[in-house]
């Protein structure tokens, strides 16, 4: 009997194809400065982010299907093939029934042919969803996998948190999951997660959940928005990152040196200097998309994995590691050979 220290058993699992959607709107960091009268360049110093897109309207589910046509398209198989469609993302389009459901219509894909649920892991949500699906995929229970993640943060910012409101971007992103076949070599090597409750109330959203219900007359306003203290969860990140990313590569058995792409969460330009920096990276190995698309929440992680696929820079057999972090506050890295 394995203990809890044992590596696990890598899964032949594969990326089969990715896409990615993002709203035309484009807001550049100027605009924010004039909106909330900040100085000239303050986004950027602080942030990192010189542009990101915000949703004009749509769905959070027509975001989910453009990037999911994407995805399915460069794997091969209609909307028709999938077994399971998961929703992995922090902002549910409502929160019964799950967003999953309305992909599946949004797709046109056959009512009864793919079970259909959401993954709400806040920024670590794909990884999460990954780590969960991978088993039931390498063990045949499922043939074909969507896994999507869509937001539309930018309905629910504070302005009264400039740091917060200025850091967010709208996107979606989204991956078919498949066994690898014989000869292949993608793998899912090691997917690690752990939470640390004394952080959950450095990143919270308080409304809309039963404890302050909107239909409750002590529900203010504020607490249906976003909240986050930024500089509290950088420094429990900063303390806790380094150790968390030593023992995963120590069960991993790589070195730093091994991996050909780490696509972190784009948290913030500080959050992403944290990795080569402090954790024994290399700049050239960090994906970054941060000054171009903001912070995307859920669909950062995957964002920056499509768009690093498609510009060249992870091609097949590349070792790649997921990682970052979320509220809670959680801490998650996952390696695999793309």
């Amino acid at each position: 009997m394995p203990t809890n220290d044992a590596p696990p058993t890598a899964l032949p699992v594969k990326i089969a194809g990715t896409g990615a959607y993002l709203p035309e709107r484009r807001v550049s960091s100027a605009e924010l400065e004039a909106r909330l009268g900040l100085p000239t360049g303050w986004v950027e110093r602080r942030t990192g982010v010189r542009e990101r897109r915000w949703n004009a309207g749509e769905t959070a589910a027509h975001q989910a299907a453009q990037a999911a046509r994407q995805a399915l398209d460069a794997a091969g198989i209609p909307p028709d093939d999938l077994d399971a469609i998961v929703a992995a993302s922090s902002g549910p389009q409502q929160l019964i029934p799950c967003t999953a459901a309305f992909v599946q219509r949004e797709l046109r894909a056959p009512e009864g042919r793919s079970l259909c649920f959401d993954v709400n892991a806040t920024c670590l949500s794909f990884p999460v969803a990954l780590h969960a699906l991978a088993p039931l995929v390498a063990l045949g229970a499922y043939r074909n996998v969507l896994i999507v993640s869509t937001e539309i943060a930018s309905r629910s910012l504070n302005p009264c948190q400039p740091e917060s409101f200025v850091l967010f971007g709208d996107a979606a992103a989204a991956v078919v999951l498949q066994r690898a076949g014989s000869g292949e070599a993608s793998t899912l090597h090691l997917a690690r997660f752990e939470t640390h409750h004394s952080g959950a109330e450095h990143t919270q959203f308080r409304g809309a959940g039963s404890l302050h219900h909107p239909n409750d007359k002590l529900t203010t306003p504020c607490m249906n928005a976003f909240d986050m203290d930024g500089p509290a969860v950088f420094r429990q990140a900063a303390r806790l990152a380094p150790g968390f990313v030593d023992d995963f590569f120590a069960r991993l058995g790589w070195e730093r040196g091994d991996v050909d792409a780490v696509v972190p969460h784009q948290a913030s330009r500080h959050g992403l200097d944290l990795f080569t920096a402090r954790l024994g990276f290399s700049e050239g190995q960090v994906v970054r998309n941060i000054a171009e698309r903001g912070n995307c929440v859920a669909a950062s992680i995957p964002l920056a994995l499509h768009e690093a696929v498609t510009a060249g820079r992870v091609r097949r057999g590349d070792r790649v590691l997921l990682v970052g972090t979320g509220a809670g506050l959680t801490l998650g890295a996952a390696a695999l050979t793309f």
